[in-house]
């Protein structure tokens, strides 16, 4: 009995291929030698969707299954009760009586969250895998079993990708969810997260509700594929293909000497204009020596992975209870001590990344006097934070945009980790409960009055922060470098800014990433060192377009210096502090006038989208 039993809950992928049309959404997979009669399924439950992978016959006399796919809002759970009572796929273990509950494979954080409400609502018990695992597990089974599974996308052309099982690793994936994980795979199940951010599409969909009145993500993509428009633009483009395509992939690429990067996850949706960004960003960056593979049924992974794990007899598959024996130590690493002063001088302080964070931002690598190369930069910068800021909040300038920031919680908007698997967090890669998930992912109302602005940019500015600090680090990491200066008007001098930066960047590099802020050039700094153009090798740097003249100055370690200045150094700040009011008062009012007209440009594009919506009622009737 036993035998029989686990023979029926075994997965058989002898011969399995993509059935339908292959460019559509998820078509479904033919296994020609599973049993249809013992149906199977499995779930990944995430932040915002829930996920269904079942067998089910494929009609007439044949022998052989299908695996289908299904989704549901997780704040519509019932519906995904009543599709698996309607499906009959209770009675997945084929051995079921009356009197035993069926046990459904199941993984991400709601598979421990809302365990209760699948054992009172449908009488299933959930054996719960870890995400991770599941995740990996999936991907692998695609392109290891699945010809066509993978495919590229440039220049508007979808491209199959046929990958040898014999050559598969090591690749990277990047699982684009409410946040983002990317995973190093060395093998069947053998991976490594190697690092994460929590911009990625709950950010995206959350902005999208507030900044459109959108109320589906699919009805926000249909949007942005009916033409240009700055706000759709900004969210598409800017926030998630500039911070999480080709930052996070890249640069993690580059550094782990990887020329495959696979990308699934639920928000990709086969969308043409995020699969043409996110190659795009790959081709360049990478100057064509990386490719971005796309997954066919990119949105599945977890619920693929769990559903392959029926039957596994090697109790390799890791549950969610076993994980958390295995809490990784993210704080045995001590943090790096300021510098002696003496230390400090012109022979050791090169090299070292300077990071300009202007309205744009500028990565620069700095070897010696007048010896620098700009490495990256990204056009999403304070110039694009504080557009969305006067969007989301009202605000009219940066300065009031920090001061909102700090009476809100961004935990009001935000996802965190918490809400997503319960009290204990995902102790595995050591994220506990109050860690962000997913900037903006717990916005549910697509009117901006149902939320405080303050909490707002409260979320706003810890994206941003945290973001920054993430990518500066991946920078200096490739580049070999332990130093990071920051600078510009959008960071230095505001201390909660430098705080969440200085926070972001001792989380990733374990404390080993000295980080300084560059505020008033003339200031003697805690480190009791001098900091200039000419002796940081950069007097030069103002010619060239690659970075804007902002002043240099202390370094900031946590706490203002408090230091006597004489009657020479304060005039000559008053003066440069003026320059760099004026100068800030300029950029101001041209942002104003920016925001201004695309604000203009938005509503035009509503007025236009209600004409087109009264046209088509005109027509049905």
């Amino acid at each position: 009995m036993g035998e029989a039993m686990m023979d029926l809950r075994v997965v058989d992928l002898s011969g399995a291929e993509i059935r339908g049309d292959r460019e559509g959404r998820n078509p479904p997979i033919f296994l020609p030698r599973q049993p249809a009669a013992s149906p199977l399924l499995a779930l990944d439950i995430g932040g915002t969707l829930i996920k269904l992978v079942y067998t089910a016959s494929c009609g007439g006399d044949g022998d052989g299954a299908e695996l289908r796919f299904a989704k549901f809002e997780r704040r519509r759970l019932q519906e995904c009760f009543d599709f698996v009572r309607a499906k009959g796929l209770l009675g997945c273990n084929g051995t079921r009586s009356s009197e035993e509950s069926v046990t459904l494979k199941a993984t991400g954080g709601g598979a421990y969250k809302f365990a209760a409400d699948f054992r009172e609502k449908l009488g299933a018990c959930l054996d719960k895998l870890d995400e991770m695992d599941s995740v990996v597990s999936g991907a692998n089974f695609l392109l290891q079993n699945i010809p066509g599974a993978a495919f590229t996308h440039m220049n508007g052309q979808r491209n199959p990708v046929d990958v040898s099982p014999d050559n598969l690793f090591p690749y990277l994936l990047v699982n684009i969810g409410s946040g983002v994980s990317v995973l190093k795979v060395t093998g069947n199940r053998k991976f490594e997260r190697v690092t994460g951010t929590h911009i990625g599409g709950g950010t995206m969909f959350g902005l999208a509700k507030l900044l459109t009145g959108c109320k589906s993500y699919d009805e926000f993509l249909q949007l942005s594929q009916k033409g240009d428009n700055f706000v759709l633009d900004l969210i598409v483009k800017d926030i998630c293909g500039e911070l999480v395509c080709q930052k996070i992939a890249f640069l993690v690429a580059s550094l782990l000497g990887l020329r495959r990067v696979f990308f699934g996850g639920s928000y990709i949706r086969g969308h043409k204009s995020t699969l043409e960004n996110i190659s795009y960003a790959i081709d360049f960056w990478s100057q064509s020596q990386m490719q971005a593979v796309f997954l066919r049924h990119e949105g599945y992974l977890g619920a693929l992975g769990a559903l392959v794990s029926y039957g596994d007899l090697t109790g390799e598959n890791l549950t969610l209870e076993e994980s958390k024996e295995k809490e990784p130590d993210h704080e045995s690493a001590a943090p790096v001590d300021g510098i002696p002063a003496d230390e400090e001088n012109d022979s050791n302080i090169f090299p070292y990344l300077l990071v300009n964070i202007g309205s744009g931002v500028s990565m620069i690598e700095v070897i010696g006097k007048g010896k620098f190369e700009r490495i990256i930069g990204s056009h999403l910068g304070g110039g694009t934070i504080l557009g969305l800021a006067r969007l989301l909040t009202g605000c009219s300038s940066y300065e009031e945009f920090l001061e909102l920031s700090q009476r809100g919680n961004n935990l009001s908007v935000d996802l965190t980790v918490g809400d997503i698997y319960g009290e204990e967090g995902y102790p595995k890669i050591g994220l506990p409960a109050s860690t962000t998930a997913a900037s903006f992912g717990k916005v549910n109302s697509s009117k901006l009055s149902d939320y405080k602005i303050e909490d707002l940019a409260a979320a706003l500015l810890n994206s941003f922060t945290y973001n920054i600090g993430q990518i500066a680090y991946f920078v200096a990491n490739l580049s070999g470098l332990k130093r990071i200066f920051f600078r510009g008007a959008y960071v230095c001098g505001h201390e909660k800014t430098m705080d969440k930066i200085s926070r972001s960047l001792k989380y990733w590099s374990k404390g080993e990433v000295q980080t300084t802020f560059l505020c008033h050039e003339g200031f003697l700094g805690t480190l009791g060192a001098f900091w200039s153009y000419e002796n940081m090798g950069i007097d030069g740097l103002a010619s060239h377009e690659v970075i804007r003249e902002v002043l240099l100055g202390a370094p900031y370690t946590g706490q203002f210096p408090s230091l006597p200045v004489t009657e020479q150094q304060e005039n000559g700040e008053n003066n440069t502090l003026e320059a760099e009011v004026e100068s800030l008062r300029h950029d101001n009012a041209a942002l104003k006038a920016e925001v201004e007209r695309l604000q203009r440009e938005n509503v035009e594009l509503r007025a236009k989208l209600g004409a087109e919506a009264g046209s088509c009622n005109l027509v049905k009737q």
